[in-house]
């Protein structure tokens, strides 16, 4: 039977710091280890009449073999063999768009079924195993604390520091060393500071032999929002992890059912539009998408979902990490749009921030106080475990930051765009009301620098500055278009603002179009591509002719490498996000189905064993940096599309 091999498997993907994953083609290629490539091992040994087998991590035991794996949007599934003995293990992550509670509740699903396909009965023991290194961060764990206890006749186990501290650090690759890992089910339950440990016995026959358990992490605290602690969306009633492992044990076939029923509506879609090369890239990049994102609640009730900058700068509620990551929620659950935009219109709002466009970011994670990104202070930014300053906290002319370093076309056009879309989705404009004068300075803002940007940062800021970008430019058009689309929304004259729409279109057409595709700037230098007019067609902003994008599409096909489309004439380095925005921009299924093929092989072939990366050389297949990160929600851009 085949094998889905991707570049890292996922088994618990909840949030940026319960993130675990096996790099290898197979659960027993290799321990499992935290995105970041720190030591996490889980492990699972099968016991056969008195023999060991391995079914997940390494040991000394032989490792069971592989008949079947699938990755599916919400789960991965693994059926095993040894000894007579069949084994399936389904890891189950519930990222369900329609039941936001079950979504952002740092829990996974574990189930196990054995049966003997040998026609003999066979004793058998089964260990999962969680070591107590998922507790700790850097150092080997030490002054660990462990208990169990029975809860309503299931058994629940539970392992953390001695001495809590909450919150201790931030940054990029770290992880967390505060908190509890918990463990419960039916099974018996092994506790001790070295780990937590599911221990089950019994007489499997052709009759399977069902387990299950759940695993999940309670952080305490998981977000300092501008000076308040929050934790999960789940949580805001009171509740706790206890009340919610209750919840996920008695809703457990439902919750079950919900997941195979949304894996199915994915992959269904996506193999109608892709074939099995966009069934594969959207199964990798679900989960993948939801665990580089914590949802909270603010102290008013208000959903807030604030991204991880993985294997970058740790930033937090980074917007043009947000706005590639925007078309998954726009598809399945458009509301976290508004809640991905939220933390920034508040922290823009501040005294600190005086500038006239869209901050970068609100903080670093799990701390969203205050944007760190080009701040003046760089001297805390490169510890890798330090608490940044409370940035929210300083008064208006504290020159807090280097303006050279900002993304001011990037990010204001980001925020306009996911706002306008948000609306469209949802029809709701409570938070758009409450921002309009600082939405109209960020338009502004397009309408005066957009035309021709000058020498600025965008989202490809490890490109470096470029001076008269035009794919930046592009998001300027864009960008102004969805704001005049957003003011005639809400009822209000939006005449001026179409005026400027169509002035920056002609300047756009008349400077950008070229035969044989656009230029990378104004001036003539390279090309690149225009993922940012991916939108024109998705809001049905009707800006440019389709004659324009049958030649910049077209000319994309000649510059096509074994692992996909430059993202430029600079480097062969790619990003797969903005390689399916331009595939969206293909005229039929067939010319899409040309650009996604080698994003596809990647998948299937990169020897660099880190989870799905968005930055990875063409030709070679590597990766360059960025690993396990929320723009990866932008491969669900063709969801957003109406074929022909």
């Amino acid at each position: 039977m085949s094998i889905v091999r991707l570049p890292a498997i996922p088994l618990i993907a909840n949030d940026p710091y319960f993130s675990y994953w096996c790099p290898g083609d197979r659960l027993t290629d290799a321990d499992t280890c935290h995105w970041c490539g720190e030591a996490k091992p889980i492990r699972g040994l099968l016991t056969i009449d008195g023999q060991p087998h391995r079914f997940l991590g390494l040991g000394d035991a032989p490792a069971m073999q592989t008949l079947r794996q699938e990755v599916t949007p919400t789960a991965t599934e693994c059926v095993l063999s040894a000894a007579g003995v069949e084994l399936a293990l389904r890891f189950t992550g519930a990222a369900l768009p329609d039941d936001l509670d079950v979504l952002s509740a740092p829990i996974t699903m574990v189930d196990f079924a054995l049966r003997a396909v040998d026609g003999k009965a066979h004793e058998c023991a089964l260990t999962l195993s969680f070591s107590a290194a998922l507790c700790a961060f850097g150092e080997e764990p030490r002054d660990m604390h462990a208990i169990s206890y029975s809860l309503g006749g299931k058994n629940v186990a539970f392992l953390g520091q001695l001495t809590q501290k909450p919150l201790s650090h931030s940054g990029d690759h770290t992880t967390i060393d505060w908190g509890y890992l918990y463990l419960m089910s039916a099974a018996p339950l092994r506790c001790s500071q070295e780990g937590l440990s599911l221990c089950w016995n019994g007489n499997v026959a052709e009759e399977a032999a069902k387990i299950r358990a759940l695993v999940a992490y309670d952080d305490i605290a998981s977000i300092n929002y501008f000076g308040s602690l929050r934790k999960a969306w789940c949580f805001r009633d009171g509740s706790t992890i206890v009340d919610w492992l209750r919840i996920f044990d008695a809703r457990w076939a439902e919750i079950q059912q919900k997941c195979r029923a949304l894996d199915k509506k994915v992959l269904d879609e996506a193999e109608s539009i892709g074939g099995a090369d966009y069934a594969l890239i959207a199964a990798a990049a679900w989960r993948h998408t939801f665990a580089a994102h914590k949802l909270i609640a603010d102290e008013a009730g208000h959903m807030v979902l604030l991204s991880k900058e993985n294997d970058s700068n740790g930033c937090i509620g980074t917007v043009d990490i947000s706005y590639p990551s925007a078309p998954i929620f726009l598809k399945y659950c458009p509301q976290l749009v508004n809640a991905l935009c939220r933390g920034v219109l508040k922290f823009a709002e501040m005294p600190v921030w005086e500038e006239d466009y869209a901050p970068h970011d609100i903080g670093r994670y799990p701390y969203a106080t205050g944007q760190v990104y080009a701040a003046c202070d760089r001297s805390v930014f490169r510890q890798s475990a330090a608490v940044y300053p409370p940035y929210y906290l300083y008064p208006a002319g504290a020159d807090a930051y280097n303006p050279h370093d900002q993304m001011p076309v990037e990010e204001c056009g980001n925020m306009l765009i996911m706002l306008y879309a948000a609306l469209r989705a949802t029809g709701d404009a409570s938070l758009i009301q409450a921002h309009r004068a600082t939405l109209a300075k960020w338009a502004k803002y397009l309408c005066e620098y957009g035309e021709d940007p000058g020498e600025q940062l965008c989202t490809d800021d490890f490109a470096g500055h470029l001076a008269h970008n035009v794919n930046l430019a592009a998001k300027a058009l864009v960008g102004v278009a969805c704001y005049a689309r957003l003011v005639a929304t809400l009822g209000e004259d939006a005449s001026a603002w179409e005026r400027e729409t169509a002035r920056l279109r002609d300047s756009f057409l008349a400077r950008a179009q070229k035969p044989g595709g656009g230029p990378l700037t104004f001036d003539g230098v390279g090309w690149s591509m225009k993922y940012n007019l991916v939108w024109d067609e998705i809001l049905g902003l009707n800006l440019l002719p389709r004659e324009y994008y049958a030649e910049e599409v077209g000319s994309y096909a000649a510059r096509m490498n074994r692992y996909g489309l430059p993202l430029d004439s600079r480097k062969t380095y790619t990003k797969s996000d903005w390689e399916l925005w331009v595939a969206t921009m293909a005229q039929s299924k067939e010319e899409f189905r040309r650009f996604i093929a080698p994003v596809a092989a990647y998948l299937r072939e990169t020897p660099s064993r880190v989870p799905f990366s968005d930055w990875y050389d063409t030709v070679t297949g590597k990766y360059e940096h960025f690993i396990a990160r929320a723009v990866q929600g932008g491969l669900y851009m063709p969801m957003l599309k109406h074929w022909k």
